[in-house]
C-alpha cells in the first residue's frame, strides 16, 4: 500500500468506526476504544513509506494493531479487574430514543448484534486472549496467522483460543436482540406490575433464568452480587421500590437507548421518608417475551459519556 503523507489520514479515517468498534467490543469501554485507535493511527503514521507499501490490506493490518494494543491494556489492567469491587459490566452506549441515528463511530457500533449488553457481558467473561482471538476472527474474519501476531502466539494456538472462546459464547447462549416494540411492551408489564404491587404479575414477567447484575464498583448503591432467580429477583425489586419510593423512581426513569436495546436513565433526589436513587444507567435482556436479565450501571466513572 503505496500512500503519500498527506493522503494518510483520509484513508484512516475510512476505518476508524470499525476500529472504534472493534476495540470497544474487546475492551468494554469508550476510553481504552478511542486511545486504542488513536495508537493504531500513529503506529501506522510512524511506518516508513517502504513499510507503509508492504501493507495489503489495510483493514487488516489496522484491525490487528488494535487487537494487539487492547490485549496489552487489558493486561496491564489486569491487576484492577481483579480489586474491582463487585461485577463489573461494560461502559453503556446511551443515546436518547427519540433522535435521528447518530453517525458517531461507536453509536454506529452498538447497532450491530454482538454488541449488544447480553453479548458484551457474556464476550467479557473470555479471556483477553481469547476475546481478541474470537472478535478478531469470527467479527472481523482476520486470518489466524494474522491473530497470532497479535497475540503472540502460533496461528495453532490462536485458532484453538478462538475455538474455545466460540464455545463459551455459545454455551452461554445470550438472548437474542428483539423488536424495540416488543421490548417496550415488557418494560411496561414490569414497570405497571411493580406500580400496583402486583407479585404474581411481576413473576409472570420475570423469566425462570432472570439474573440482576449491578456495577457500582463501591462508588454508588446497587447489587453487591448478582441476584439470581424469579423469586429473588422480585423480592429485590420490591425492596427497592420501599426503600426509594415507587413513585419517585418512577417519574425519574427516562427511556434511552443502551448499547442499542431499550433500557432508561434514573436518578432521583429523595425526600424525609426515602432514600435518593444514584444516577444510574439500566438496560434489560429479553427471552421469550419475559426479561432474562437486567444490567443496572451506577460506577460514576462509566457514565461521563452518558446524555443527561
Amino acid at each position: 500500500m503505496t500512500v503519500s503523507d498527506e493522503t494518510l489520514a483520509t484513508v484512516f479515517s475510512e476505518h476508524r468506526g470499525h476500529l472504534i468498534g472493534v476495540a470497544y467490543r474487546i475492551t468494554g469501554t469508550r476510553a481504552d476504544a478511542e486511545d486504542a485507535v488513536q495508537d493504531a493511527w500513529l503506529r501506522l503514521a510512524g511506518q516508513s513509506a517502504a513499510a507503509r507499501a508492504e501493507i495489503r490490506d489495510l483493514r487488516g493490518w489496522l484491525t490487528t494493531v488494535v487487537g494487539r494494543i487492547c490485549l496489552d491494556r487489558l493486561k496491564s489492567a489486569s491487576a484492577q479487574r481483579e480489586s474491582y469491587v463487585g461485577s463489573w459490566l461494560p461502559e453503556p452506549v446511551v443515546r436518547p430514543l427519540t433522535t435521528q441515528p447518530s453517525e458517531d463511530p461507536l453509536d454506529v457500533a452498538v447497532r450491530e448484534d454482538g454488541v449488544r449488553m447480553a453479548a458484551m457481558v457474556v464476550l467479557h467473561e473470555l479471556s483477553p486472549e481469547q476475546r481478541v482471538a474470537f472478535v478478531l476472527h469470527d467479527a472481523c474474519g482476520v486470518p489466524f496467522p494474522e491473530i497470532a501476531t497479535a497475540l503472540g502466539t502460533t496461528p495453532a494456538a490462536a485458532r484453538q483460543l478462538a475455538s474455545r472462546a466460540r464455545r463459551a459464547v455459545s454455551e452461554a447462549d445470550a438472548p437474542p436482540r428483539i423488536e424495540l416494540a416488543e421490548q417496550r411492551a415488557v418494560l411496561e408489564r414490569f414497570t405497571a406490575a411493580l406500580a400496583s404491587g402486583d407479585m404474581d404479575e411481576l413473576l409472570k414477567v420475570l423469566h425462570p433464568d432472570v439474573v440482576v447484575i449491578g456495577d457500582s464498583g463501591g462508588k454508588a448503591s446497587t447489587a453487591r452480587r448478582p441476584v439470581f432467580g424469579v423469586d429473588k429477583v422480585a423480592r429485590f425489586a420490591f425492596g427497592l421500590l420501599n426503600k426509594y419510593g415507587a413513585d419517585s423512581v418512577f417519574t425519574g426513569m427516562i427511556p434511552m437507548l443502551v448499547n442499542g436495546d431499550l433500557g432508561f436513565l434514573a436518578q432521583t433526589e429523595g425526600d424525609d421518608e426515602h432514600r435518593p436513587v444514584d444516577r444510574r444507567v439500566v438496560t434489560l435482556a429479553v427471552r421469550d417475551g419475559r426479561i432474562v436479565a437486567i444490567y443496572d450501571v451506577v460506577n460514576p466513572d462509566k457514565l461521563t459519556n452518558v446524555p443527561w
